[in-house]
């Protein structure tokens, strides 16, 4: 009775009219250890093919998710979501669709969504040049949301001369501006006897360096790059909005954010309306009619081998640790501070 008794299933003699006979064999005392083993090899050859699997296809391709308009049409019109800070693996993702849109034939037309205080100066201009792409094969207009500031205004010009900028009433967009987050921390040294003593190849190699005061040829050489930086925001918007001229693209460029009716009598965008509104003018533009196509939205989900074998967790430690050394870094960022960096999550 205290035996583990296991069972064997045999297939038997066929009977007289053909049917095959189940044998079941009570086999007791099989080892535990036998089916540990079983499900350790069933889990690493899960593991090995999953590996397999995703080493020749990408295993965060956008996925297609309905929208609106009609499940059954065969025509589409992709909806690509820009929201939160841009940066990272959010860039990764939205360059990815950007593809997956410019490269299906059945999609007609492009609706950028908009909802972001910005990002990363690098970042935005990857999108804006994979945007440009885009519409030279097809129509791109642009729906902001609740922002659409700096980097995310920077993003909307990638629609092009042709596209109509739709915002509600309520957006906040404009942020038209370069910053580089920078905290001074020279008065740790005396509070906390911190010192700063780098071993560096050059003067300039661990500028700005948090620990002393910008100053001299030092502050010359960080307004050279945020010079350049800021002209290449100014010239995207000047190059893409042609009722704009050079002398007031530079006016409205002073950091501040514009509410919808401020930008529409600055120019900064055509109309104020919603989802609907963009999406009707675009099929106006395009030659569709948005409740007879199928409007898609794209996502990227996990690998299953993220999912199964948990690569893609770091520990709380590491995530500090990495957070830490990116504040050590100097990025050039069109990027409103002040707007909560969670919006459009």
């Amino acid at each position: 009775m205290g035996k583990n008794n296991t069972e064997e299933l045999e297939i038997g003699p066929p009977t007289q009219d053909g049917r095959s006979t189940i044998i079941i064999n009570h086999n007791p005392g099989r080892p535990k250890w036998l089916k540990i083993l079983l499900v350790i090899s069933l889990m690493m050859n899960v593991g090995m093919y999953l590996a397999y699997r995703e080493y020749f296809q990408d295993p965060h391709e956008p996925q297609e998710r309905f929208h609106d308009g009609s499940q059954t049409a065969s025509e589409k019109v992709a909806r690509i979501s820009v929201e939160g800070v841009i940066f990272g693996s959010n860039t990764t993702n939205i360059l990815k669709s950007i593809e997956k849109a410019r490269e299906d034939d059945n999609v007609k037309a492009v609706l950028l969504s908009v909802d972001s205080p910005g990002g990363g100066a690098p970042d935005s201009h990857q999108i804006y040049h994979e945007l440009k792409k885009l519409t030279e094969k097809k129509p791109v207009y642009v729906h902001m949301k609740k922002y659409a500031a700096s980097g995310g205004y920077y993003v909307s010009m990638g629609a092009g001369t042709e596209a109509k900028i739709f915002a509600e009433p309520t957006t906040w967009t404009g942020s038209i501006g370069v910053i580089i987050p920078r905290f001074e921390m020279t008065g740790l040294e005396e509070k906390f006897g911190i010192k700063s003593a780098p071993i560096k190849s050059g003067p300039f190699k661990d500028s700005p360096s948090p620990f002393r005061e910008l100053a001299g040829e030092e502050k010359e050489l960080w307004d050279a790059i945020i010079a350049d930086s800021l002209g290449l925001f100014t010239g995207v918007i000047e190059e893409n909005r042609a009722n704009l001229d050079v002398e007031q693209v530079k006016a409205l460029a002073t950091g501040q954010v514009y509410t919808a009716s401020q930008a529409l009598q600055n120019g900064l965008i055509d109309e104020i309306g919603y989802e609907e509104d963009a999406l009707k003018a675009l099929g106006d533009k395009a030659g569709f009619d948005p409740e007879k196509v199928r409007i898609i939205d794209y996502y990227v989900e996990p690998s299953l081998s993220e999912i199964f074998l948990g690569t893609s967790a770091q520990s709380s430690i590491e995530k500090q640790w990495e957070a830490l050394l990116e504040t050590t870094v100097p990025r050039a960022m069109y990027l409103c501070t002040w707007l909560p960096l969670g919006s459009g999550h």
